[in-house]
Parts: C-alpha cells; structure tokens; sequence
C-alpha cells in the first residue's frame, strides 16, 4: 500500500477534514514506529533506514513498510487519529481495537518469518 493509498482508503470510509499533510504526519509516525520495535529487532533490520514520510512524497507512489495482506493496519492507524483528534472517544475505543488486532497480526506474522537479533552471547573466560 502507498501514502496515497492509505490516505484515499481512509478519506473514502471516514470522510474528514484533516489535510493530507497531517495524515502523512501520522503514517509517518506508525511506520516509525514499526521500524524501530519490530523491522530493526531483527535481522536484516539496519539494511533500510528510515527517515520519516513528507508531503513532497504524495503521489510518488512510495510504499509503506507493511505489506499485503497487513496493510489494512494503516488504515485502521488513521481512523484511530482521526477518532482521537475528533474527541469521539468510543469511536476511538473501537478504532484502536481493530487497529491493534492488525498490527499484533503484522507483528506476529514478521517475527514468525525474521530471526531476531542475537546481541546476548556468552563470552570465554
């Protein structure tokens, strides 16, 4: 899925008024996050870096990290936002439960396919 993709899904499921440079702002901010908890505790991790979306990247069909079939979770990451920002506390409560069902499924899925890093090892006396 792409920023663009992402922020059509979503504006088309829960129309809003957020501009598309604030949503950016909140992909940005989970795939930051899935960067540093999950992608860099594994193996191969440090290959990509990460440096943040911007809104020059709109329509350059940039990807974000998740892949299909765990994409959804972007979209799911936005509607809690947009719930959150809009004070809609129960439809915040729900949001965030499906959202976190889709990235624990993400997680599950990335640490079942990547070793983790080994940093613990047992040194010779």
């Amino acid at each position: 899925m792409t920023i663009d993709e992402a922020i059509k899904e979503i504006d088309a499921l829960k129309p809003n008024a957020y501009p598309e440079d604030i949503k950016v702002r909140w992909l940005s901010r989970i795939d930051g996050t899935i960067q540093r908890e999950v992608i860099d505790t594994h193996e191969g991790g440090g290959e990509r870096q990460f440096g943040g979306y911007s809104e020059e990247q709109l329509g350059q069909g940039v990807q974000l990290i998740a892949p299909e079939p765990y994409s959804e979770l972007y979209v799911h990451y936005l509607a809690c936002q947009i719930d959150l920002h809009n004070a809609e506390t129960a439809r915040y409560n729900n949001s965030s439960i499906v959202f976190n069902a889709s990235y624990q499924t993400f997680t599950d899925w990335y640490n079942r396919t990547h070793l983790p890093l080994q940093r613990n090892s047992i040194g010779t006396i």
